[in-house]
């Protein structure tokens, strides 16, 4: 601090004062001139209520779950939109007193700073405010209840709008599931009617006819071997005896002779003919037969062989009938057994189409319980019993204008004309290259002086620096009525909107003075 010179930056000061007063008295005309010619601006508010919901959710379930917030902002977006606004400009004629309109995009970015949206904490219900500023409180009035008009209708129509979507969604969604459904449906009795026989409801029913045909084949063999064995039975008994089962009861000598041929025939399917049992039974067979031949011969005489022949024929036709009804069988067991190896791939593919027709069933079902709380949603919705806004407060002529920034722009003035005047006396003082102290002779020596007398002027060269000094400030005075002149021309021409009119262009541009080095 002790080798700042206060003494000499305070009498700089005191030299270049004039210029600071000029240019700060410069500065605050234009800024009060400014502030004095801004135009008043009324701003009207209208309050709009949202209601809840009359029904409760748990009764019926809203198809509009936006939140009031969320709807205002959508709206908001909507109203605020280009085309919006400008139709709404013209409708009400808001820049209709204006000589020459302004553009479409003035109109739009004029529009969007006037309105404003605000919620309002009010400790209960939520209420928003909508607000418009203008110049005359009739416009400002008008405009905002045309919005909160806006509003409210944008909103019901929004609320029911999204209603009727939904609902029209599930309608979709329902008849292209019921064509489905019933495509699916044809597809399934089409395939059933044509795999009738390898579906898998039927298998048990065809393992047990297979079974019980089995059994029944079974039961024919056995038949069969016993007629066949009867048959032999009948022709060996004839050739040995001469008589037949139902010629009446055999002697001791017949029946021991069919003992021995049975035998024989079961000894011939174990031993060949050379063995010794079968040479034995042979042997014994033909001495029965010699001492029978004479009783036969007495019998012959006595009946005839045709019973025999009708129980032959009787035995050879149930033998026939038994061989068709066994290929019949055979010919069962086959398509059965096909039948059932076949069921498995069956059973898959049906699987397939009862699946499909499940999902598309469950779907459909979803799909109808939605659409029917849909058409109730829409209901309720059409009734505004879902929750809706309300006017809650028209807008009303405001009685006073806004406050406005007149102050600040006439501080604004103030201060800026301090800051450009220090600004100037700074730059002068760097653009001032003399000599006018001590230290500064001795900087540009590089060497102490013995001594350093000071300029001292003649009575007629303070007399011509007063007179100059004097007549720069009287014009930097003489320069505040053009200057006003010029902003409230300036004004004139832009005063289409209060942002437009409080810009900084409105407040003029700065003004370069010339000054000679001479004034200096």
């Amino acid at each position: 601090m002790g080798d700042i010179d206060v003494r000499f930056y305070v009498s700089i000061l005191l030299r270049r004062l004039p210029y600071l007063v000029a240019i700060t008295a410069v500065s605050t005309v234009l800024g009060i001139t400014v502030a004095l010619l801004m135009p008043r601006v009324y701003q009207s508010t209208a309050k709009i209520l949202v209601e809840p919901p009359q029904i409760p959710a748990e009764m019926v379930q809203s198809t509009v779950p936006t939140s009031s917030l969320e709807q205002l902002q959508i709206i908001q977006q909507q109203i605020t939109t280009r085309d919006n606004l400008i139709e709404l400009a013209g409708k009400l004629d808001v820049y209709g007193g204006q000589e020459e309109k302004p553009s479409a995009d003035n109109i739009v970015k004029d529009m969007r700073s006037r309105i404003t949206f605000d919620e309002l904490q009010m400790g209960g219900p939520t209420v928003f405010s909508v607000s418009f500023q203008a110049d005359t409180p009739v416009l400002s009035t008008t405009v905002a209840n045309e919005l909160a008009a806006l509003i409210l209708r944008n909103s019901q129509r929004q609320r029911t709008d999204r209603a009727d979507d939904t609902l029209q969604l599930f309608d979709d969604q329902v008849s292209r599931l019921a064509a489905e459904l019933d495509m699916i449906e044809a597809d399934l009795l089409k395939f059933k009617t044509a795999n009738k026989d390898t579906l898998p409801e039927s298998l048990e029913f065809r393992r047990t006819q297979q079974t019980s045909q089995q059994e029944r084949l079974m039961a024919l063999e056995r038949e069969e071997s016993d007629l066949r064995t009867r048959r032999s039975a009948l022709v060996e008994t004839y050739l040995a005896t001469g008589q037949y089962s139902n010629a009446g009861p055999l002697t001791a000598e017949q029946q021991m002779l069919m003992d021995l041929n049975r035998a024989l025939a079961e000894q011939l399917a174990i031993f060949s003919e050379n063995s010794p049992n079968i040479v034995a039974l042979r042997a014994r067979i033909a001495a029965l037969r010699t001492e029978q031949e004479p009783q036969d011969e007495r019998a012959a005489n006595k009946k005839t062989p045709s019973g025999l022949d009708l129980q032959l024929a009787d035995v050879d036709r149930r033998l026939k009938s038994i061989e068709g009804e066994r290929a019949l069988i055979t010919k069962s067991i086959a398509d059965l057994t096909q039948s059932i190896n076949a069921t498995p791939a069956t059973e898959a593919s049906l699987n397939a189409l009862t699946r499909n027709q499940a999902n598309l069933q469950m779907q459909y079902n979803t799909a109808i319980a939605k659409r029917a709380e849909a058409s109730l949603g829409k209901q309720v919705e059409v009734r505004a019993d879902g929750g809706r806004f309300s006017l809650l407060e028209s807008a009303t002529p405001p009685e006073k204008p806004m406050q406005s920034r007149r102050r600040l722009i006439a501080a604004a003035g103030v201060m800026g004309g301090l800051g450009l005047g220090f600004g100037l006396v700074v730059l002068l003082e760097m653009l001032n290259r003399t000599i006018r102290r001590p230290t500064e002779l001795v900087q540009l020596l590089q060497n102490q002086p013995l001594a350093v007398i000071p300029y001292i002027a003649a009575p007629n060269e303070r007399r011509a620096f007063q007179l100059r000094r004097g007549a720069t400030a009287a014009m930097l005075l003489l320069m505040v009525p053009p200057q006003s002149l010029v902003a409230i021309h300036h004004h004139a021409s832009l005063a289409p909107s209060i942002e437009n009119v409080a810009s900084p262009n409105s407040l003029g541009a700065k003004q370069h003075l010339p000054i000679s080095r001479d004034q200096l």
